[in-house]
């Protein structure tokens, strides 16, 4: 068949400016989903919505992890698109945008142009003054060093995005696409959303709502060592580090590193470490119907009856009793 003569006003338009040191999965995920809901298949004619990239020159702009982009277009007016988008990254100075961005920002607010802030794009918003009265969505991991920049400023660290009027936010990774699917779902249709995200191998578009995969909110530290070694907790999770081992990866000594997690949190490393585990014991749980052995084996406990007795202990309920109580909410 021939190919169909893509519509001359797609019913999404969104621009895209990537920040210096931006993050490239947020990015990618972002895009793949309104390309894939975009036409037929994975055809990627931009035929149902468009995306460009856009910048003050069209120079190119860098990653996080090093590869580089290359800006479609200059900013122009704002008013040719529905949702204009700041891709975030790496914090700090490496992620300042210039004047015309900033202009160009403010441009698209006053006209009434939605805003959305990619994985640390929302603390590109609030630098340049945009999210003054809004709700914005931080991850987890990043969530002290926004309360360190913006002080009396509280975000959501629980969701995968919020949405509040015309200003939408996540809090990256995979969170970038279920906020695009959000967007298909708005202006393309359901179906739409979930071809895109069935083709991305993800089984089902995320609520805003849904809480962050990550570590429990309480275990936030302004102490970088130990925000360090939260971090090695989270990612070795299935083979749990001895309190020495995790000392010596960090570089320190046992009893100074006991001693700085008694000083952040008021918790020794080794209840932090059970903390970090039962958060990620309560996500799967949560998410699908793995046996408690496989998820005992998941998250680092001896076995299934190991893991029954230190979540009875802390949360009243066997797993099984806790993840029907929430199937029923």
């Amino acid at each position: 068949m021939p190919d169909k003569t893509p519509d001359p006003r797609p019913r999404l338009r969104v621009g895209i400016i990537p920040a210096r040191r931006f993050t490239l999965a947020a990015l990618a995920n972002f895009i793949d989903i309104l390309r894939l809901a975009a036409d037929e298949g994975d055809r990627s004619r931009p035929i149902l919505c468009s995306w460009r990239l856009i910048a003050p020159t069209l120079d190119p702009v860098e990653s996080s992890c090093g590869l580089a982009v290359y800006p479609e277009e200059r900013l122009g007016n704002p008013r040719r698109f529905d949702y204009v988008v700041i891709a975030g990254g790496l914090i700090g100075g490496a992620q300042q945008v210039s004047d015309e961005v900033a202009a160009f920002l403010r441009g698209a607010a006053a006209a009434k142009v939605p805003l959305v802030g990619l994985c640390t794009g929302a603390f590109i918003l609030h630098r340049v003054g945009l999210m003054q009265g809004y709700k914005c969505c931080v991850s987890w991991f990043h969530r002290q060093d926004f309360l360190d920049e913006f002080e009396g400023l509280i975000p959501i660290s629980d969701q995968v995005f919020v949405v509040d009027r015309d200003r939408l936010t996540c809090s990256g990774g995979a969170s970038t696409a279920h906020l695009a699917a959000y967007l298909v779902d708005r202006h393309i249709g359901r179906n739409a959303a979930r071809k895109s995200l069935s083709i991305m191998i993800m089984d089902e578009a995320i609520a805003a709502e849904r809480p962050q995969p990550g570590l429990p909110l309480e275990l936030n530290a302004a102490d970088p060592l130990v925000k360090r070694a939260l971090l090695w907790m989270q990612e070795a999770v299935e083979a749990p580090l001895s309190v020495t081992r995790l000392a010596a990866r960090l570089g320190v000594s046992r009893r100074n590193l006991e001693r700085r997690f008694a000083g952040a949190l008021g918790l020794t490393p080794a209840e932090a470490g059970r903390r970090v585990r039962l958060a990620q014991v309560r996500m799967l749980l949560e998410r699908d119907e793995s046996s408690i052995a496989s998820i005992a084996a998941a998250t680092g406990f001896c076995d299934s009856s190991h893991l029954i007795r230190v979540f009875k202990a802390e949360e009243g309920m066997t797993p099984e009793a806790w993840r029907r109580a929430q199937a029923g909410r």
